[in-house]
């Protein structure tokens, strides 16, 4: 029988002030519809009843995973390759201007087809990398040449080890939330960074969309983070926000995919129009992007 994981109280802050807020479609494997629930203390949303760690793997297998495959089929694939190269190199820059270092310790968790691992090794960074899929991880080795070790190796990895530690939407995938923070903050050395990428609920782009906003993406993605409640969580795990960056070609990558969701095919004009309208609105303030980057500290 499938472990499936009910919440009484918040995942978070504990509260049990919990409501539903939406349902949304599994678009992308099983066509489940699962419900979403708010905490309406910290503003943290997630996924009720959702598979355990040890019965979801099947919602990750399909083609069109493609932080997994690395698959090219499809327009929105192929967009997503061609800007792939500039945000390798932008993230490459980001963790080198937040640690100082031009060099050093690096630990990407959830680190897919290796891409990024590649680009710090290639940037004179030693980098660990884990990943969960043993598909990812076979890709990683034979397209990139990076080897990648198991998510089970993550609790094992000595403490104080990392200048930087990055998951680039990994969070929101993450069943042990609390243990998994509380790890986190043990494998970094004292000046280093935690860097935290995860969508944004709050966002432009969310709100045009609603439940066919493809960054729910359930049951993969368990949580549903506001920067109210990413605060909240950073701050219960010892750590503290030191800045915020914007992604801003996740407006459009994310809208393209809820226009095919919502419709049944892509509107690149509509999704263009949303995302360029999410990110404007995001100008003053980065905290309503479509995605946020979280660069953490001790």
């Amino acid at each position: 029988m499938s472990e499936i994981i009910h919440y009484n109280q918040c995942p978070v802050c504990g509260s049990a002030n919990i409501s539903s807020v939406l349902q949304a479609k599994d678009f992308t494997a099983s066509n489940e519809t699962f419900t979403i629930f708010e905490c309406h203390s910290c503003t943290f949303r997630f996924t009720q009843d959702v598979p355990g760690a040890t019965s979801i793997a099947p919602y990750y297998k399909a083609e069109s995973y493609i932080s997994h495959t690395d698959s090219t089929k499809g327009l929105i694939n192929r967009l997503y390759h061609s800007v792939r190269k500039l945000t390798i190199r932008q993230k490459c820059k980001l963790v080198k201007k937040v640690t100082g270092r031009g060099k050093g310790n690096m630990l990407d968790v959830g680190a897919g087809t290796g891409v990024f691992v590649k680009a710090m090794l290639e940037n004179g960074w030693q980098v660990t990398g884990l990943e969960p899929d043993a598909e990812a991880r076979k890709v990683a080795k034979e397209v990139y040449g990076a080897t990648l070790s198991s998510i089970e190796d993550f609790y094992h990895l000595p403490d104080n080890s990392f200048d930087a530690i990055t998951l680039w939407h990994v969070l929101e995938h993450v069943h042990d939330l609390k243990g998994y923070m509380a790890k986190l903050k043990s494998l970094l050395k004292e000046s280093g960074r935690l860097i935290i990428a995860v969508p944004n609920y709050t966002s432009g782009d969310a709100a045009v969309y609603k439940e066919f906003w493809a960054a729910y993406d359930v049951p993969r993605h368990l949580y549903h983070f506001s920067p109210q409640s990413m605060q909240k969580l950073v701050e219960e795990s010892g750590l503290r926000i030191l800045q915020y960056k914007p992604m801003w070609f996740d407006s459009f990558y994310v809208s393209m995919l809820s226009s095919k969701y919502k419709s049944g095919k892509t509107s690149l004009p509509g999704a263009f129009f949303y995302g360029l309208k999410s990110n404007f609105r995001a100008l003053g303030d980065k905290k309503r992007c479509s995605s946020v980057i979280y660069v953490t500290g001790k």
